[in-house]
Formats: structure tokens, C-alpha cells, sequence
């Protein structure tokens, strides 16, 4: 028989760390550096993501 390994279960806190924020609707956008700007329908567009979720915005100038 082998041995037994003990996980620690993560806290509420640790678990849900930068996500309460992104619900209430206070994203952390930064730009996409790999596509910096696309071209949709003739307009500039500008791509963010949200650092703490993971989230994609899609903004046109």
C-alpha cells in the first residue's frame, strides 16, 4: 500500500481571489499585444482582456 498524500482545500478567499470584482463589473482591462489593432469594417479595433478573469473586450475608436 502506498502512502497517503493530504491536500489542503483551498479557502473561500484563495478561491475566489479577483473575481468578485470582475462581477460587480470593475474589469482590469490592459491591450492585447500580440494582435495590437484589427481592422473591422473599416474602423480601428482595439482587443483588452482583463487580467484578473480572463475576460475579452472588443473596442472600436
Amino acid at each position: 500500500m502506498g502512502d497517503l498524500v493530504t491536500f489542503k482545500r483551498p479557502r473561500p478567499s484563495e478561491k475566489h481571489r479577483g473575481k468578485t470584482l470582475c462581477k460587480s463589473g470593475f474589469h482590469k482591462w490592459e491591450t492585447l499585444k500580440a494582435t495590437p489593432f484589427d481592422s473591422q469594417q473599416g474602423k480601428l479595433v482595439t482587443r483588452y482582456r482583463c487580467r484578473r478573469c480572463g475576460a475579452t473586450r472588443v473596442k472600436g475608436d
